[in-house]
């Protein structure tokens, strides 16, 4: 029903930016609240910011005055802005759509993801 396509990984140096983005096409897209995630080897995959249909944020603690998340449903596209990043933001990310809220189980559709990788 939603395909979620994520873009705009790659490789910075510690301090850099990314923004990563996340087309959105299916039925009923623009009411979905919309999450990204990360994994890294080793590591279970983590809540890092979440948008409601009505545009309500909520990030993790960890990248909250570096990263934000915004969504414009004109274009079906989410975002990920991430400044000052950091060697442990090293990851997998993943976009996510379901139902609002932090946990992996609130989501029923994911992206196959992009990496990130900062170096130090």
């Amino acid at each position: 029903q939603v395909q979620l396509v994520e873009s705009g990984g790659g490789l910075v140096q510690a301090g850099g930016s990314l923004r990563l983005s996340c087309a959105a096409s299916g039925r009923g897209i623009s009411i979905y609240a919309m999450g990204w995630f990360r994994q890294s080897p080793g590591k279970e995959r983590e809540f890092v910011a979440t948008i409601g249909w009505r545009g309500t944020t909520s990030l993790r603690d960890s990248v909250k005055g570096r990263f934000t998340v915004s969504r414009d449903n004109a274009k079906n596209t989410v975002y990920l802005q991430m400044n000052n990043l950091k060697p442990e933001d090293t990851a997998v990310y993943h976009c996510a759509a379901g139902s609002w809220g932090t946990a992996v189980s609130s989501y029923d559709y994911w992206g196959q993801g992009t990496q990130v990788t900062v170096s130090s």
